[in-house]
């Protein structure tokens, strides 16, 4: 079994209580297989909130059966830290648990981490000017370039551009850009153990551009990529229009897709995979998956947050291939 490294995300948020309710769901092999990285006193709270019939374990020894390790990583000016309120205390707890998580996977000791939302508004605050766990992630494990993949249990879709506007992202797609995220769908697929994947590509623009009737970046860059992927080896088919190869993937004709841009594979996405809908990262030297939600300040502490998202996010994590793995 993965061994997991769950990280508490914004203290203000629902993170904490996501946490517990997901980990009050588990057996006790499972909650073994997890190690909870925040703030202990935050943790502790949202285990009563929760009514859990476990305890977090800290230090030396053998954790008691049914309970869950905990290692501690203590949010700066705790006590100022409010409930659905931003904050640059809350920011930093959030950064300072991937912080350790990171280190902790690159060093072997965990296998894949699990990201409680964190609020991109407080990371700022606190100081990082990144691009939310995305520009974290990237920023600990000195890699530049990571993708946005959602899982499913219908299929996955990866991104070629994600947080950039419109006009930005049709300016990104460009061959170079469309190949490199083909390969980075071929790689995560195997982390999920399926070595050759049937990835499909969409087009970008209406019909894929229908011969240049809408548009001429489909033939003029798309579909050199595909047939670059596909001279490598790769089992890859597109551009296929962005209104059928959801459709198509859903009917079971391909694993992963690769779209565009955000909305053209979110929307998808989150539409047929719901609750279910996993957040991963691929691209990087560690593994990631988490919640695809944010902190929902307005229900933040009051105990009616939704842990299926937070559920899902950890199934996955436990199927996962360690990146290097022979089956990977």
């Amino acid at each position: 079994m993965n061994r997991i490294g769950v990280t508490m995300g914004d203290p203000a948020g629902i993170g904490p209580e996501v946490i517990c309710k997901s980990l009050l769901a588990m057996s006790a092999p499972e909650r073994a297989g997890c190690l909870v990285i925040g703030d202990p006193v935050f943790m502790r709270r949202a285990a009563d909130l929760v009514g859990a019939d476990f305890a977090f374990h800290q230090g030396a020894g053998p954790c008691p059966v049914g309970d869950v390790p905990l290692l501690p990583v203590e949010a700066p000016n705790r006590d100022a830290i409010l409930p659905g309120r931003l904050s640059a205390d809350a920011g930093e707890a959030g950064k300072r648990c991937v912080e350790v998580a990171v280190k902790l996977a690159l060093a072997g000791e965990i296998d894949v981490i699990s990201t409680a939302s964190i609020n991109k508004t407080a990371l700022r605050m606190a100081g990082y000017d990144l691009n939310g766990h995305a520009g974290l992630l990237s920023h600990f494990t000195g890699v530049k370039k990571n993708w946005a993949v959602l899982a499913s249990p219908q299929f996955s879709v990866i991104h070629v551009s994600t947080h950039v506007s419109l006009i930005r992202a049709a300016e990104l797609c460009r061959t170079p850009l469309v190949l490199e995220a083909i390969r980075a769908a071929q790689a995560h697929m195997a982390t999920t153990g399926i070595a050759r994947p049937r990835i499909a590509v969409a087009g970008l623009n209406p019909h894929s551009g229908e011969g240049g009737l809408y548009g001429e970046e489909d033939d003029a860059e798309i579909v050199p990529a595909v047939r670059a992927a596909v001279a490598e080896g790769l089992d890859v088919a597109g551009p296929i229009a962005g209104d059928v190869v959801f459709q198509q993937a859903i009917d079971g004709k391909f694993d992963i897709v690769v779209a565009q841009y955000h909305d053209q594979g979110h929307i998808a996405a989150k539409l047929i995979g719901g609750h279910d809908c996993v957040n991963v990262t691929a691209g990087l030297p560690v593994l990631r998956t988490s919640v695809d939600h944010g902190t929902a300040f307005d229900i933040a502490w009051t105990g009616v947050a939704d842990p299926s998202n937070m559920k899902a996010a950890l199934a996955m994590a436990r199927k996962m291939k360690p990146v290097g793995s022979p089956t990977a």
